[in-house]
């Protein structure tokens, strides 16, 4: 499997909804109550259908802005028809995710303000908390390449391994500082990370399979933490073309989106309780994005 379709894997987004991708085009203006002309804004998404974007929708309506929310199958899709001015916003996508693209395609797609990490958390049926977890404890985490680095650095974050050099979005088990980790780690398949739970201390668990567990996403006892450096590139963020990123409509979409309760509501709701909002300020967002193409590139070549 590609290192793109990994990390497409293990994209912590919202549940996705297959439908036919909307057919873009460039913007267009159309007019308000007034007869004022409003500027038309086309962002690509994943699951438009879910109900919060129409509910964005009408907050942008409400501050003069129209937007024209365009709908994509799959996560292949929308940061090709950004690069080709199909699109003029997308937002379904992490900067672990954008990065690869950007370096496959040789594009410079950029992040223009963040909306929510949706953590990858850690399980046990053991231990209430972290802290109970014992010198020399076996935690599982899934074996799968992004799955794998990001899960390491959820232990790293709860005090539970040492990754030499602080570990990377490539990082393995090879980077694990034994000497000065509290905990050995073990590697399973994702699909079976919940069902390893009686044999180990506690496991890394991808929300895809919380609930068919019989898990809650509160049952976790760490899981990304959003103030850890580590935990940006896994923030989801609005992407524009470069050119566009100081656009202050666009930038005013990303505030509507930061700071409409309603919308925020939605998004939480439908990601059963998961999405941690952040404003991540955009500075870190792009420095966050230079960091992990540089990952990818030396990845890449060596």
């Amino acid at each position: 499997m590609s290192l793109t379709k990994k990390i497409l894997a293990a994209a912590a987004a919202l549940p996705l909804i297959a439908v036919l991708a909307g057919c873009a085009g460039s913007s267009t203006g159309s007019s308000n109550a007034s007869g004022t002309a409003t500027p038309t804004v086309k962002i690509g998404v994943v699951g438009a259908s879910d109900p919060y974007w129409a509910t964005y929708t009408q907050a942008a309506k409400d501050a003069g802005i129209t937007v024209d929310i365009v709908d994509f199958s799959d996560y292949a899709q929308p940061n090709p028809a950004l690069t080709e001015g199909e699109l003029d916003l997308n937002q379904f996508q992490h900067i672990v995710y954008l990065a690869n693209y950007n370096v496959a395609s040789n594009s410079d797609l950029v992040p223009i303000g963040s909306t929510a990490i949706y953590p990858l958390g850690l399980y046990s049926t053991k231990y209430k908390s972290v802290a109970d977890i014992k010198q020399g404890d076996t935690v599982a985490i899934p074996n799968d390449e992004s799955n794998l680095a990001r899960g390491l650095l959820v232990l790293q974050s709860a005090g539970l391994v040492k990754l030499k050099d602080g570990g990377t979005i490539f990082a393995t088990t090879d980077d694990i500082d034994e000497a000065n980790s509290k905990v050995k780690v073990t590697t399973v398949d994702a699909s079976l990370t919940a069902s390893s739970l009686p044999d180990v201390a506690a496991a890394i668990i991808n929300n895809d399979y919380v609930a068919n567990a019989g898990l809650a996403a509160s049952d976790a006892i760490a899981q990304d933490d959003p103030s850890d450096p580590t935990a940006v590139p896994y923030v989801n963020i609005f992407a524009a073309k470069a050119a566009d990123k100081d656009n202050p409509t666009f930038l005013k979409l990303v505030d509507i989106y930061q700071n409409t309760q309603s919308v925020l509501d939605g998004v939480k709701e439908k990601s059963g309780g998961t999405a941690v909002f952040v404003k991540t300020p955009v500075a870190d967002l792009q420095k966050s994005l230079t960091d992990v193409e540089a990952q990818v590139k030396a990845h890449k070549a060596g």
